[in-house]
C-alpha cells in the first residue's frame, strides 16, 4: 500500500518528545471529562483513538531529557492541592503509573482512555508508525477491552464507524507537522465519520500559534453539518507569532449534555497552574449550539 501525504508526515514524528507537555494535559484533562460523562449512564460505550501512540512514555528516556516539555506539563499540576474533581481523576490516572510518587513514566491517551473504562466499554486504538503501534499491541495484548490497529487513523474513521458499541467518542490527535495540509484531512475525516455514526462525539486536538488561523479553523467547523460543536482552548501566550506553540485547543463536536460546565471548571484551573506569562487565556464557548 502507497502512504499518502499524511501518512508520510505521521511516520516522522514521535511524541515521546512532547510528552506530557501542556498540550498533553488539556487533551487528557478533555478526554477524561469526556469519559466521565459518558459514564454517568449504564449503557456501554466506546473510544475510537485514531492516533493512539505507543500508549506510555517514559520521562527519563533521552527523547523526553532533550525537550524536557513535561516539566512545565504535568510535573507543576500534580504539585497542586485543590484542584476540580475531573482533574483530580486525571492526576491519580497519572499517579497510578507513577507508584511512590516519583514522576518517571506518562500515560498515553489510550492508556488513560482504557484505566477509565469499565468493563462492558470499549476502545480502538490505531497508530500508524510500526515501532509505536507494537509497543501500543504489547501494552494492550491481555486487555480484552482493547483492540489495536497498525494504521491510518483518518482510513479508519471510514472502516471502524459505528462502533460497538454505537454510543461513545472519537478522539482524533494528529501529528500536525504540516498544519493546513492536516486541518483539511481533519474536516474530510470528519465528513466522512459524520456520515457513518452521526451521532458520535468527536473530539479534535489542534495547536494554535495564530489567532487568525485558529478563527478560520473554526469558521471551516461551523459550515460542516453538525447540530453542537465546543471548542475549549488554553494559550499560555498571545496568539501572535508562528513561531512557536502559543496554545492548543479541543473542538468537540457533538459535545455530552453539559459537558460545557465540567469544562468550565477544567480549563481556569489548568491556566492557573501552567501559567507562563500574564498573557495567558483560556476559553469555553460553542461554535453552534
Amino acid at each position: 500500500m502507497q502512504l499518502g501525504f499524511q501518512a508520510e508526515l505521521a511516520l516522522n514524528y514521535r511524541h515521546a518528545y512532547h510528552a506530557g507537555n501542556f498540550a498533553d494535559v488539556l487533551k487528557h484533562a478533555v478526554l477524561v471529562a469526556l469519559i466521565e460523562a459518558f459514564k454517568q449512564k449504564a449503557t456501554p460505550f466506546s473510544v475510537l483513538d485514531t492516533h493512539a501512540g505507543s500508549a506510555r512514555y517514559l520521562l527519563t528516556s533521552t527523547e523526553a531529557e532533550k525537550t524536557r516539555e513535561f516539566a512545565s506539563g504535568i510535573k507543576p499540576l500534580l504539585s497542586v492541592a485543590q484542584m476540580p474533581s475531573l482533574l483530580h481523576v486525571y492526576l491519580n490516572v497519572v499517579r497510578s503509573f507513577n507508584p511512590g510518587g516519583n514522576l518517571q513514566t506518562y500515560p498515553g491517551s489510550p492508556l488513560i482512555a482504557a484505566s477509565l473504562l469499565r468493563a462492558n466499554d470499549a476502545l480502538v486504538a490505531c497508530e500508524l508508525q510500526p515501532d509505536e503501534a507494537r509497543k501500543l499491541k504489547a501494552e494492550f495484548q491481555n486487555d480484552a477491552r482493547v483492540s489495536c490497529h497498525q494504521r491510518d487513523g483518518y482510513e479508519a474513521l471510514r472502516a471502524l464507524l459505528p462502533p460497538k458499541p454505537k454510543r461513545g467518542l472519537v478522539l482524533i490527535d494528529p501529528p500536525f507537522e504540516a498544519q493546513f495540509e492536516e486541518y483539511n484531512s481533519i474536516l474530510l475525516g470528519l465528513k466522512h465519520a459524520h456520515q457513518r455514526w452521526p451521532t458520535g462525539t468527536y473530539a479534535i486536538w489542534f495547536p494554535i500559534k495564530l489567532r487568525q488561523d485558529a478563527e478560520a479553523y473554526y469558521r471551516q467547523v461551523a459550515q460542516q453539518p453538525f447540530e453542537k460543536v465546543l471548542v475549549t482552548e488554553l494559550l499560555l501566550h498571545p496568539a501572535n507569532t508562528a513561531l512557536r506553540l502559543n496554545g492548543c485547543g479541543m473542538v468537540i463536536v457533538n459535545p455530552p449534555y453539559r459537558i460545557e460546565h465540567s469544562l468550565g471548571e477544567i480549563l481556569p484551573a489548568l491556566g492557573r497552574a501552567l501559567e507562563q506569562s500574564r498573557y495567558g487565556s483560556h476559553e469555553v464557548r460553542f461554535l453552534k449550539s
